[in-house]
């Protein structure tokens, strides 16, 4: 028989050992759980310390090469007027361009004008492209609405269209109406034929399926036919907003009072060639950030299709 200090040793050192085992599993669980938090923060971060990977420049290597170009093309151009002989009225240098644009920046007037001719491009734009979707969508879906149509649209479409915009001022006067149904016009044509041919590119082995499982016209039309155009539709965005502000600006050189057009032809009288320079630097910037927005939306509804053929007009 055990004595009575034995058995009160044996008790500690069982509640020491049973101490010790739950300490290590805490531990453990612990140091588990730390992994995982530590493996679901690598999840969210590619790299797993909180930042995005490096853009490996030999896959995008346009990332290089496109400010290279511009960094190159406008140092050429700095030290080869002077180089030359080129008098600053005729081809004014980089420098001189950016001093007129930072003036015209600083200018209150400056972005009244280009409210005004942002306005007439995006409601020209949206007057157009709409008017394109509809009767595009018409045409491409009814045979006798397009052999009733087309040939007016092809007629029309062989004006030139910066011939109508004299004809425009004098209809609708010398306000923003006029600009607007111009920069409608030019936009219009872009957007038609590109609807156009890409509700006709469906795949017609799977409009068959859907036909033969008993799906309708409008079935057909939103599960094949309108995916499959959404990248036409795409690039006929992507010209028909840089056209829109061609049409605006056309219609301001014809008659304004106000917008970019009318910026240039003022500067033009008063013969500030840089200050000309500037406002089509302006007008470039303008175009590129509509094109990006183009852009951001085509990947964003057409992820399944980077590369959308594009159909001019």
């Amino acid at each position: 028989m055990r004595s009575p200090i034995t058995m009160a040793r044996t008790n500690k050192t069982n509640k020491t050992n049973k101490t010790t085992k739950t300490t290590k599993t805490t531990k453990t669980k612990a140091g588990a759980g730390s992994q995982g938090a530590t493996s679901a923060a690598s999840a969210k971060s590619p790299t797993g310390h909180g930042k995005w990977p490096r853009v490996d420049l030999r896959e995008r290597p346009e990332l290089l090469l496109v400010p290279a170009v511009f960094v190159i093309v406008v140092l050429a151009w700095e030290f080869a007027v002077p180089a030359f002989g080129v008098d600053d009225y005729v081809l004014p240098r980089p420098s001189q361009i950016f001093d007129a644009l930072r003036t015209q920046l600083s200018d209150p007037l400056f972005w009244g004008h280009l409210k005004i001719t942002v306005l007439e491009s995006l409601y020209g734009f949206l007057l157009g492209v709409g008017t394109a979707l509809v009767l595009g969508t018409a045409i491409s879906q009814v045979r006798l609405i397009e052999r009733t149509f087309m040939p007016y649209v092809v007629a029309f479409q062989t004006v030139p269209k910066v011939a109508l915009a004299p004809l425009f001022v004098v209809w609708f006067g010398f306000g923003m109406t006029s600009k607007v149904v111009m920069a409608a016009v030019i936009s219009f044509f872009p957007m038609l034929v590109n609807v156009i041919e890409g509700l006709r590119s469906a795949d017609a082995d799977r409009i068959q399926m859907l036909t033969v499982f008993g799906a309708g016209k409008f079935e057909v039309f939103k599960m094949v036919r309108l995916p499959s155009a959404l990248p036409f539709i795409f690039a006929g965005l992507d010209i028909g907003i840089v056209f829109a502000i061609l049409g605006a600006v056309v219609g301001e050189f014809i008659g304004a009072k106000e917008g970019l057009g009318y910026l240039l032809l003022q500067t033009n009288y008063n013969f500030d060639i840089a200050g000309m320079f500037a406002v089509l630097v302006v007008l470039s910037v303008l175009g590129l950030i509509a094109h990006f927005i183009i852009r951001f939306a085509q990947k964003r509804f057409t992820f399944w299709s980077e590369d959308s053929r594009v159909t001019g007009a």
